[in-house]
């Protein structure tokens, strides 16, 4: 059964929800695990490297109030085998593209975090009809986005450290689903192996012809500059909005504070931070609205 709790004015909020709907689809050789929650507009929820489902978890009910959520384990990941085939986004970004199909949807709403960002972007760039609005959390464009620091952290990925990562939550929580835990030094090899390449697609972001939201913490480990250039390589920040918000972008960019890249998925903040954007609302109003609430 569902757990619920009271806010402060005593209502009854949903944590736990059970999905109506799960299965598995197969796409391109790999058995998709997918759970549907709520009802209203399709939004696709794909989580972050060596997650699965439940990283969504804290958001999820609330996002399942007002959106069918379809949330997806990714390849290898959580209750979805691995298989023989590479951990490559694009790849991820076409099986997703059938999954949709599959589950009847024309076209979703779509939010991704980290790696779940990168399959969320090439599902959007290589499949533009099946995505309505794009909201990538903690994702970049391109390889040199992350602090160089961080390069040789992801190139020494692999299953050499699967014994050392058996008493962290990570491990923990894939090992409690997972269709064959054994698969875990696998998965490391396999995602270390996609770290490793090179990577730069910022010739393709201004292919996206949906709106597009950005969401990062103030302390991610993406770098600010490459942050900001991504928001203007998808047109914003390059001049005023102006007074009547006339040019204003049709594109957003959030930063969360005293967030790090790895606490986003479960930032109580990212829900309310997103729903606005994908439910094609604002919470501004224009110099002249304030005027008139003066009067």
């Amino acid at each position: 059964m569902a757990k619920a709790t009271s806010d402060t004015a005593g209502a009854q909020v949903i944590t736990d929800p059970l999905p109506r709907r799960s299965g598995r689809i197969e796409a391109n050789g790999i058995q998709y695990y997918y759970e549907i929650y709520g009802g209203g507009e399709p939004l696709l929820m794909l989580h972050g490297g060596l997650g699965s489902i439940e990283m969504f978890e804290p958001g999820l009910p609330v996002l399942a109030e007002s959106r069918q959520v379809i949330a997806v384990d990714l390849h290898g990941h959580g209750r979805t085998l691995l298989g023989d085939r590479p951990i490559d986004l694009p790849d991820m970004g076409d099986d997703m593209a059938l999954l949709i199909e599959e589950l009847g949807f024309k076209q979703v709403d779509v939010m991704g975090y980290s790696l779940g960002g990168g399959v969320a972007f090439r599902l959007a760039v290589q499949h533009p009809s099946l995505v309505r609005r794009l909201v990538l959390v903690s994702a970049g464009y391109a390889q040199d986005g992350f602090y160089p620091e961080m390069l040789p952290m992801q190139a020494a990925v692999g299953a050499a450290m699967a014994e050392s990562m058996k008493e962290t939550p990570m491990y923990q929580s894939y090992a409690a689903i997972a269709p064959n835990p054994g698969e875990f030094p696998k998965l490391l090899d396999r995602m270390g192996e996609w770290m490793r390449k090179p990577y730069d697609w910022e010739q393709d972001v201004k292919k996206l012809t949906m709106p597009v939201m950005l969401v990062y913490g103030d302390s991610d480990m993406f770098r600010p500059e490459h942050i900001v250039k991504f928001y203007q390589l998808l047109g914003g920040g390059l001049r005023d909005a102006g007074w009547m918000r006339e040019n204003m972008s049709r594109n957003r960019l959030a930063i969360l504070p005293d967030l790090t890249h790895y606490e986003m998925s479960v930032a109580p903040e990212l829900p309310q931070t997103v729903l606005p954007f994908l439910n094609g609302e604002s919470r501004a109003k224009t110099s002249a609205e304030q005027g008139q609430n003066q009067d």
